[in-house]
């Protein structure tokens, strides 16, 4: 058994149970995409609303460095599109879909590179599967717009989270076999 499926063999109830929650996850999500969507858009913009917080707070406790007007800036301009995403959810939609769109483009990349990456491993197919299928959900997501928005990110988020979930499974199942 190679390092990798080794690897792999060892911590396989981490993968079945990361695969578990995916499957989980993204069933809910396909259940409730508006719900999802707008869940997603709200936390993000929590995130980006204490990251500028954070930034504010730091340029003037850190003032002396020399950069503080441009941290102050850039805290500023995080705080108000962190609040814009976290208060006004369906504001924005067709954006934040194109930004999820490039996003599961580049992850689909990611992971057909990988899976190729693998040669003869076992799992190695639903690797690239899990890529193709992440690069098709964005495509799927840039050739729907504007009306997909409402919907698409939900759903599609869902979907590319039961693929990865499957894809864990199998690469734990696949290890343990051996």
């Amino acid at each position: 058994m190679d390092e990798l499926k080794q690897a792999v063999a060892e911590k396989s109830s981490w993968f079945i149970a990361l695969g578990i929650a995916l499957i989980i996850l993204g069933t809910i999500s396909i259940a409730f995409p508006l719900f999802m969507t707008i869940a997603a858009k709200i936390f993000l913009g929590w995130m980006i609303l204490i990251g500028g917080i954070a930034s504010v707070v730091h340029a003037f406790y850190a003032r002396d460095w020399g950069g503080f007007f441009w941290s102050l800036l850039i805290g500023i301009l995080y705080v108000i599109v962190g609040g814009w995403l976290a208060f006004f959810p369906l504001a924005g939609l067709i954006g934040l879909t194109v930004l999820i769109a490039v996003m599961f483009i580049g992850e689909g990349l990611v992971k057909a590179f990988i899976g190729f990456g693998l040669e003869k491993e076992d799992g190695r197919l639903w690797v690239i599967i899990s890529g193709i299928a992440a690069i098709i959900v964005g495509i799927m997501l840039f050739s729907g717009m504007p009306s997909s928005a409402m919907w698409a990110i939900g759903t599609l988020v869902g979907i590319n989270f039961l693929f990865s979930g499957w894809a864990f499974i199998m690469i734990a199942t696949a290890a343990k076999s051996d």
